[in-house]
Formats: C-alpha cells, sequence, structure tokens
C-alpha cells in the first residue's frame, strides 16, 4: 500500500522489476492520486476516496505556494503547519476509506495479502 509522493518515487521502480520478473505485484491505491498510475507489470486495487483530484492538487499548489511568500519566521511556520496538517488529512482519510471498503478488504483477507 504504497504513500503518494516519496514513498511511491521509492517503490515504483521495484514494484515494476518485481512484476517483469514474475511475481504476482498488487498495489492497493486510492482513485485519487498524484502519481501512482496502472502498469502492466503489476495490479491495481483501488478505493474510493471522499476528495477529487482537483482537491488535491489544489492543496499541494497552495502548500509549495506559500513557501515563496514573504514574512516573519513564526508566519510561515504557522503557514507550514498548517499545510501540512491539511495534507495529511487527505492520507488519514484514505486510510479510513480503505479500511472502510469491506469488499476490497475481503479480497485482501483471502489472496493472503
Amino acid at each position: 500500500v504504497p504513500a503518494d509522493g516519496s514513498h511511491w518515487l521509492s517503490m515504483h521502480e521495484v514494484v515494476d522489476i518485481l512484476g517483469q520478473r514474475g511475481h504476482e505485484v498488487v498495489v492497493v491505491a486510492p482513485e485519487v492520486t498524484m502519481r501512482i498510475k496502472p502498469s502492466k507489470n503489476f495490479v491495481m486495487k483501488m478505493y474510493s476516496v471522499p476528495y477529487t483530484q482537483e482537491d488535491l492538487k489544489k492543496e499541494f499548489q497552495a502548500f509549495f505556494h506559500f513557501s515563496f511568500e514573504q514574512g516573519s519566521f513564526v508566519e510561515r511556520f504557522v503557514k507550514a503547519y498548517q499545510g501540512i496538517k491539511r495534507i495529511t488529512n487527505f492520507g488519514i482519510s484514505g486510510c479510513e476509506h480503505l479500511l472502510q471498503n469491506k469488499e476490497l478488504i475481503r479480497y485482501l483477507e483471502e489472496s493472503k495479502f
């Protein structure tokens, strides 16, 4: 179950190579992601989340935009903290929706994931 961003970037090549070598690889990911995309080298199992691609993109853009704003250290620190908290909430929400997806959880249990 990769996390969007740096975790997936680190895993993607290894996952692809394992699939090329004949291993059965299943990637579980939310239907809304920034970087996790289907590949012929693995099976994707996706689950729904309560936010859109646009919501996610907008939050990441806002987070990176404020990095270049002027202001005191405290103001920038508070904005960074708030941005990280909002982005983290996407991950938390995704985890909650994965665990609430009875069909996907049943598939994972039956396949000894």
